[in-house]
């Protein structure tokens, strides 16, 4: 049997990540509702730390950053009047750093994103993304995989994602955060990312 192979590779696609001269910074979902809300996320310190050095390493850079936030119903989880849509102590954005708020897991959807990174990347004359956050199942890859479809070329950092234990819909155990997290990255890496362990690919 062949070894497994991805469909980027297959296609001679580029693996190099994005330079920080040439991409935009996408932050997705860096809220309280996963530290100490309603859907706390295993891994969230590691994870929180290697989001704040990817801010630093954007600012150093003057890379443009764009945070994204997720706004829920009144009384659920990130409910925008309650304390855990606010965005984690330590990832707020900076002046002149643009906040986009979707309601949906696929950033794109009903929200001004894409108008903001053709805005952006077109002064740059680049394509190319960053991209960190939470949850890695749900908002990360949705968003990943639509990024797709509007063109971009991601880089995906492992270690600034995370996400929770899922339950078997086949009857099975349990999915673990760490299996689900790894699985997702897989996936994405197959078509629709490069994904990168951690920033150290930087230096």
């Amino acid at each position: 049997m062949s070894a497994p192979f991805t469909l980027l590779d297959a296609a001679g696609a580029s693996r190099t990540p994005a330079a920080w001269e040439a991409a935009v910074l996408i932050l997705i979902d860096h809220q309280r509702e996963y530290i100490d809300g309603k859907l706390p996320l295993t891994g969230m310190p590691e994870a929180v730390a290697a989001c704040a050095d990817l801010l630093a390493r954007a600012r150093a850079h003057g890379t443009p950053v764009i945070h994204v936030v997720h706004h829920g119903k009144a009384g659920g989880a990130f409910d925008p009047a309650g304390p855990y849509a606010a965005i984690i102590e330590g990832l707020q954005p900076a002046p002149g750093e643009e906040t986009v708020v979707k309601q949906l897991p696929n950033s794109f959807a009903g929200t001004e994103l894409a108008a903001r990174l053709a805005a952006r990347l077109a002064a740059l004359g680049s394509k190319e993304l960053i991209v960190a956050g939470f949850q890695t199942h749900m908002c990360v890859s949705a968003t990943v995989r639509s990024a797709l479809d509007h063109g971009y070329r991601v880089t995906l950092v492992a270690s600034a994602c995370a996400t929770r234990d899922l339950p078997d819909p086949l009857g099975g155990e349990p999915l673990a955060a760490a299996e689900l997290h790894r699985v997702t990255l897989a996936a994405l890496n197959d078509r629709f990312a490069t994904v990168v362990p951690d920033a150290s690919v930087w230096q």
